[in-house]
């Protein structure tokens, strides 16, 4: 008498989540926008380039930060999807559209303002443009376009009122837009940006230089840089290598579904 089966979760209960879709589908589109525009386009900052430690400038804790963020952001997308399938029954309602989309812009500018005030303020992790000599000037910048003002426009539409969509099928276009951009922008946030063609490769334990030699022969690529331990290697591949051969050849992780290898730059010397 006490199962799920016998007791199915009411209609209201399998809806409740439809603002939450919402909010946590614009959180993670937050953090994919900076990933793709500030780290790959403009390569203004990488998350952890104002942490001074010899330790955290490490390439490989560098590329492991950043991989535990795509990763967060992966996991907020995966839910935000997960509360939109589950309150489906809401999108014929009229309005749905609407205040799905407010939700969305409201959660896309708290992740502006959350980083603002955490990374660039609070913890000093990182600041919108490194290479500024007013950086607080661009972390303003930032924080009031996309944070304050986003979630103010959010704000204001979904108190707007009125029949943003419902009907028959109407209801339907934010949530799949919504979906769209999240299913593109995360695996495109992982990217290297356009003309790079180095990669960071981490090889399976046990592999020896040679090993590693014979694997950049067979992707016709050539060796940049490599660690100490002679486990963790930049490859570069050239305009036509194949990073997923790697794979083939010993990789246990490839980084271009991490880091944007442009960032090599600010550690070479």
């Amino acid at each position: 008498m006490f199962s799920d089966t016998a007791n199915p979760p009411s209609p209201a209960r399998a809806t409740a989540g439809f603002p939450w879709a919402g909010y946590l589908l614009g959180f993670a589109l937050g953090g994919f926008f900076d990933g793709i525009l500030l780290h790959q386009v403009l390569q203004w900052h990488h998350l952890l380039s104002a942490v001074e430690s010899s330790a955290v400038q490490d390439i490989r804790v560098q590329i492991l930060a950043d991989g535990l963020f795509h990763a967060a952001m992966y996991l907020v997308a995966a839910g935000g999807l997960w509360a939109l399938w589950r309150s489906r029954r809401r999108f014929a309602e009229p309005g749905a559209d609407r205040l799905l989309f407010a939700n969305a812009l409201i959660g896309f500018g708290v992740w502006h303002i959350l980083d603002g005030v955490l990374s660039h303020w609070i913890l000093g992790i990182h600041r919108i443009r490194m290479d500024s000599a007013t950086p607080l000037l661009w972390d303003l910048l930032w924080f009031v376009v996309f944070g304050v003002a986003v979630v103010a426009v959010g704000w204001r539409l979904r108190r707007g009122g009125g029949a943003g969509g419902g009907g028959a099928g109407g209801g339907r276009a934010a949530p799949v837009a919504l979906t769209l951009a999240v299913l593109i922008s995360g695996p495109v946030a992982a990217l290297p940006p356009p003309g790079v063609t180095t990669v960071m490769v981490l090889f399976k334990p046990g592999t020896t230089v040679p090993d590693v030699f014979a694997a950049v022969a067979a992707v016709d690529g050539r060796t940049v840089w490599q660690d100490p331990s002679g486990q963790f290697w930049a490859i570069d591949l050239g305009e036509k290598g194949n990073p997923r051969a790697l794979y083939r050849h010993g990789a246990l992780l490839v980084s271009n579904t991490l880091l944007p290898t442009g960032c090599l730059d600010w550690f070479r010397t």
